[in-house]
This record gives structure tokens, sequence and C-alpha cells, in this order.
């Protein structure tokens, strides 16, 4: 509830009226003003915000690469943070052992994984939040303006792995400002206002 300039309490939803259905292997671009409601829409679809009204059906494990490091802990080790974010995204602690090296490798962190999460810099907990997030068999991943984690050379990384995913038909919802990657990457483009 906002309170208008008449005293009013007036009511917002960031998002009225939404309806969509995405096909399996589908690659779908939400595009849309700052407050058009494209991070909370992704929110409502991961579980994270439950929706006021209406329902969500999602059929398949989702992925949500939505403010990675949302559930990172700056006093604990990149190590531990592994382990505590992981369990978040549904990983049991075996799982994540035989993931951690790879996750590790790919996040390009081996020399700092060891040290506080406070010693990082924002762009080293982005990627180790990426490379926890995409290391898993999704069947449905959630995208939230997620290309910006790192220099070029990772950005290539990411994308590669992107690749892999849309190889393997996996469903992906692409949040973004970047008209031309929505344009390059998506089959359909979902433009919220």
């Amino acid at each position: 509830m906002l309170k208008g300039r008449t005293g009013k309490r007036d009511e917002f939803w960031p998002l009225r009226e939404v309806s969509l259905t995405v096909n399996p292997g589908e690659i779908l671009g939400i595009i849309g003003a700052n407050g058009a409601g494209k991070s909370t829409l992704l929110k409502v679809i991961a579980g994270i915000i439950p929706p006021s009204v209406g329902s969500v059906v999602v059929r398949g494990r989702i992925a949500p690469l939505i403010e990675l490091g949302a559930g990172f802990d700056p006093y604990l080790t990149g190590r531990e943070n592994v382990f505590l974010y992981g369990s978040l995204l549904g990983f049991s602690q075996k799982e994540l052992e035989k993931r951690f090296d790879r996750i590790v490798q790919f996040a390009e962190l081996e020399e700092f994984i060891d040290g506080p999460l406070m010693n990082y810099s924002v762009v080293m907990s982005a990627r180790l939040g990426f490379a926890i997030a995409t290391d898993v068999e999704p069947d449905l991943l959630l995208i939230d303006e997620l290309f910006s984690v790192g220099d070029a050379a990772f950005q290539v990384k990411c994308e590669g792995r992107m690749e892999t995913f849309t190889a393997k038909g996996v469903t992906i919802l692409l949040v973004s400002h970047d008209l031309k990657l929505i344009q390059d990457t998506c089959h359909r483009t979902l433009c919220l206002h």
C-alpha cells in the first residue's frame, strides 16, 4: 500500500493480469521499462514471492539466476557459501561435494575460495553465484540481467553455458534491457508495461 497526496492509500500492483505459457525448449525474452515487473515476474515463477491472486504452474526443476548470491553470508568463506547457497537451490550436501571443484573452477576462484566472502568483489561474488546456480540440470532456467558478471572472457563462458542449456532443450526466461541479446537469443518476447 502506498499513501497518495490525498492521504488515502492506493494499491500498487507490480504485476496484474499476467498470463503466459512457455513451451519446453523455448527461450522467452522479457522486456520493459524499469519498474514494469520483470524481476517480480521471475520471482513469482521461482516461488520466491507468492502470487497475491492466481497461480503459477511449473513443471520440472527450476534454476533461478535472480539476484545471484542473494543467499550468501558475507561472514562465511566462499567454500561455506557454496554449500549454503547450493542448499537453498535444493542441492544435497552429497551433490554439492561432487560439484564443488567444478563450481570453483568455473568461477575461477580457486585461490580465494577459503577466504571470507566479505573480502570478495561484487563481480567475484556474482561469478560464484552464477557457477553454483548453473551447475544444475534444470527444466526451466530463469535469468535476470545476468550477462554482466565479469570481464569479457567470463561473459563468453557464461554464454557458452547458456548454449549448453539451449542444446539440451531447457526452457529459458530471459529478462534483459539488452535488446540485441533478446533479439539474437529469444524465440518470442513478452513486453511488460
